[in-house]
Order: C-alpha cells, then structure tokens, then sequence
C-alpha cells in the first residue's frame, strides 16, 4: 500500500496493531483494565516512546476529559451508596410500584420498568441500581404471576436505555464531552429516540416471553410474612429533598449549557444534601462517599491509561491510516457512510467498558468528521448505536448481571430481545445518517 503524500500508510496500520489486539482480547472475555494494560505495553514497545515517555504521557492524563469521566463516575457511585444509606433509591421504587397499583402482569411490567429506568438513569449503573431494585420489586413480579425471564429482560433492556438518557451517567458525559452537544439537543434529538424505540420492542417482546416462560420459569410461591419496604419519615424527607434538587440541577445545567465541572459539583452536592436530610452526619455521608466511590476505583484507572493507549495509536497515525482506508466509501457514500461506518464498527467490531469504546470510536473518526463536517447530532446517534447493539447481541456484564438479579438463567430470552433491538437499531442509524449526515 502506497504512502498518503509523505504520510506512510503501513507505519499508521502498525500503529493500529494495539487496538486490534484490544478488540481480540475483549472478545476473548478478558476485561477491559487488564487488556489496556498489555496493549498499552504492545503499543510503547512498536512506538518506542520507552519506560519515561510512558510515564509523562499518564501524569498528563491526570487532567485529561477521561481522568474527569473516571472521576465523575466513582462520585456517582459514592452518591449512589448515600441513597442506598438513607433509603431514597428504595422510597423512589415504592411510590412508583405502589402508586401504580399493581394487580396485573402488564401494571408490573411496567411498573417495574419505570423504576428500572428512574433509578439506574439515577444511579449511573446497572448493576447498583437493579441491586436495589431486585429485593423490592421481585414479590411483586411474582406475586401476579411475571417469570424470571421476563424479569431478567426488563433488567437488561431498560437498564441499558436508561444509561444513555440519565443526565449524569457515564455514557451520557462522555457523549456530551466529545460532541460538545447539550444535553437537551443529545437527549431530545438522539437518545429519547433511541431509547423510546428500544422500549417499544421490548415491551412487544415482554409479553411474548412472558406467555412462553410463565409456567416454565416461574418465581417460586412468595411466602406472606414476605417483609415489604415501607418508607420512614427519614426516607420521606431525603427522598423529597433529593428529587428537588436534581430537578433543579437539570434545569440550571439546560439553562447554562454546564459542562462536566458542573457535574462534579453536583454530584458532591446532591450527596451532602440528601445525607443530611436522611438523617446522617457529615463523617457518616464522607465514609459512604469514600466506600462508593472505592468501587470504581477499577474504572477510573482504566479511563487514566486508556488516555496514553489511544494517544499512541493516534500519534503512530493509527486513525489516520484508517481514514485513508475508508475515504474511498466516503467519495462514493458521502457524509452518510461515516455515520454508518463508524456505528456498524462499534456496534459489531468493538467492544469492553461503554466509554472506552466511545472515546475510541471518536478518536477512530475524528479526521474524518471534520473533515466531512459531519453533524454531531447524527455522529452522537452512531455513538449510542454502537454501544447499545454492542451491549444487546453480545453476552457481557450487563446482560450476566440483569440475569442473576432476576434470579434467571435464561439467557436465551435476553439474546433473542437483544437481535430485535439491533436490527432495528441499525435501521434508525441508516435512517439519521442519510437525514441528518
């Protein structure tokens, strides 16, 4: 393959040899920290920056956009155990599940499914927020007769959704940081969409799972003595509290077009708030901070080192040489072939942590964005796309996580509703590229 002017383009495909082999080993089921890390390592020895060159490509990385999404995430997380604390993730579900009255299998699944979609879009995790979820709200699935395949659908599939529209997930930050969108335009424009199609299929398919599992993977008979939240008036207050000032947070931050510091500050500040309404003092609310906030502790370093890991690609010209390879479908696809080039890769070719393979995929068609003066909004729509198909096809935490919650091993039943979603996820990014490209 001949050079690009004085840019040689098997210098830049060798520079995208870590990345490949990212792709590989996340395949392989090995995860995302530890497959950084050896690739990382790949990616130095080809580029030969050496052992202190590495060394100031991670100090820098310190103050770079990932290290702040790592941050914001493990607050979240630490926000996430003060509700946990005061009861207010649990007060939300009640008066959801109970103010519905729910005396039939389609009030429970949708029910259940607005709880799953306020409290993980509130807590930023899956797997925390179906955590708290699945001892409340599983007597009440089997009480009117919803299987453990049902449930373990509702867990995955709203889950997923309520990822990419909650205003301060992981996901959602990432997105409006690399875009520079408001989070009204990303959400009004590319993920209620997304999302609201997503929900529709899996209701669809909700009642065809529940008619063929109800006998066959049914929740075993709940005992009467069965002890059922009630909210105290500690719970009461924090919950009120809570939901008063992450309103009001919404609200200014639409209002001022806040970026990721203002996230930060919110998120320190709904957790001191919502503490002290629950009752808690100010160690207390620091110690459940700290303990949340040490369970990601993981993920923040994989956002420090992912940084240098897609630094090198880019400074080897990685991404470059791959956008010398796919100019020719540019000339004859335009603008709209970027769009469904860069969803269709991430949607089947990459996959690991949702940021990581955000920040990647950015950085794979960053060139040629700019290049093709691409629109955002269409571009955050691959985005979504990509991580959400990647998420529903192939078995992964999430899906695992959704199952053990609903006491499930029906894995079948998530895979099936993940194809439908897929397919018509591809559908709509056509649909975006051709329209809003």
């Amino acid at each position: 393959m001949p050079a690009a002017g004085t840019f040689n383009v098997w210098w830049g495909l060798l520079a995208l040899f870590p990345l490949i082999l990212y792709i590989f080993l996340v395949f392989r089921d090995m995860e995302p920290l530890p497959a950084t890390i050896i690739c990382i390592i790949v990616g130095a020895a080809i580029s030969g920056i050496g052992i202190v060159g590495l060394g100031n490509m991670l100090v820098k990385a310190m103050s770079s956009f990932l290290a702040v999404v790592g941050l914001i995430i493990m607050l979240g997380r630490g926000l996430g155990e003060v509700m946990t604390a005061t009861k207010v993730s649990h007060t939300l579900v009640h008066k959801i599940i109970y103010g519905i009255g729910i005396d039939t299998q389609k009030k429970a699944m949708l029910g259940i499914s607005i709880s799953c979609f306020i409290i993980v879009g509130l807590l930023g995790t899956m797997a925390g927020g179906n955590a708290i979820l699945a001892p409340i709200v599983i007597p009440v699935a089997a009480s009117v007769g919803l299987s453990r395949s049902t449930m373990g659908v509702i867990f995955h599939a709203v889950g997923e959704e309520a990822l990419i529209v909650g205003p301060f997930t992981p996901p959602v930050v990432t997105l409006l940081g690399l875009t520079g969108l408001t989070y009204g335009t990303m959400l009004f424009y590319a993920a209620l969409p997304i999302a609201t199609i997503t929900l529709i299929i899996t209701w669809i398919n909700m009642q065809r799972i529940q008619r063929d599992t109800e006998k066959t993977n049914p929740y075993p008979e709940q005992s009467d003595e069965i002890e059922r939240f009630v909210p105290t008036k500690e719970s009461s207050r924090a919950t009120a509290v809570f939901s008063v000032l992450f309103i009001a947070a919404i609200v200014y931050g639409l209002f001022k077009g806040a970026g990721t510091s203002f996230v930060v500050i919110i998120m320190l500040g709904l957790s001191m708030a919502t503490g002290f309404a629950g009752g808690l003092n100010l160690d207390t609310i620091c110690k459940h901070v700290i303990k949340g906030m040490a369970g990601n502790v993981g993920l923040f370093l994989l956002f420090l080192i992912l940084d240098p890991f897609i630094g090198i690609i880019e400074g080897g010209g990685g991404f470059k040489a791959l956008t010398v390879l796919l100019q020719p479908l540019v000339d004859v696809g335009g603008k709209a072939s970027v769009i469904i080039s860069g969803g269709l890769i991430g949607a089947f070719g990459i996959s690991g942590a949702t940021v990581a393979e955000l920040k990647m995929l950015h950085s794979m068609f960053a060139d040629m964005l700019k290049q093709n003066n691409v629109s955002m909004v269409a571009w955050s729509v691959a985005l979504i796309i990509a991580t959400r198909v990647t998420n529903f096809i192939y078995p992964g935490a999430n899906m695992f996580s959704s199952m053990g919650f609903a006491q499930s091993s029906d894995i079948k039943a998530l895979i099936r509703n993940g194809f439908v979603v897929a397919i018509a996820h591809t559908c709509a990014l056509i649909f975006y590229a051709y329209v809003l490209a």
